[in-house]
């Protein structure tokens, strides 16, 4: 567990979100989505849209028939996919939160595949605790390198469908 809140019940809330949360995220949101598309080109194959950031949590949003399998279902690599990107984009607002600029890479993860998806999905990357950013933050600046864990879901109808556990390492740029 990565925080006192109770992720199922947090993920209804974020996934109803809309692309104003916080108002003024909204640029960050753009900004976001101009940048994966940009330099992850695999997220345009995807069709991936940067849904919505609030304290607690980012959403991805990816359509199935762009991700489609040969049963019907969302392919495990697209799944798989967005869950690393979600992450990928948090530890982007941590650095964007912390005033600095780094490249951003996944070291290590893990996906276990619950249940098919056979919508539309959403990959909601949780936030880490405070205490774990400060002392991210602190490594940075101090070592020019740290590590974040991130954790992910992707649900279907308010059920867990697939989840995500991903390690980032962040490397300070000047």
């Amino acid at each position: 567990m990565i925080s006192t809140f109770k992720k199922g019940t947090l993920y209804i809330s974020v996934f109803d979100w809309g692309r104003k949360a916080m108002g003024l995220i909204t640029d960050q949101l753009q900004e976001l989505q101009a940048l994966l598309y940009k330099e992850i080109p695999i997220t345009k194959h995807l069709h991936l849209t940067v849904g919505a950031y609030n304290e607690h949590a980012l959403r991805l949003d990816a359509p199935l028939a762009e991700n489609v399998n040969h049963a019907g279902t969302a392919f495990g690599g697209s799944l798989s996919a967005l869950l690393t990107l979600a992450g990928w984009s948090m530890a982007w607002f941590v650095l964007q939160e912390s005033k600095l600029s780094g490249e951003i890479v996944i070291q290590d993860s893990s996906c276990k595949y619950l249940r098919p998806v056979k919508q539309d999905f959403s990959a909601i990357c949780y936030r880490p605790p405070a205490a774990q950013i400060i002392r991210f933050d602190k490594m940075l600046r101090t070592h020019k390198k740290a590590r974040l864990e991130l954790q992910a879901e992707i649900h279907e109808s308010n059920t867990l469908s697939v989840t995500f556990q991903g390690r980032y390492v962040v490397f300070l740029q000047d």
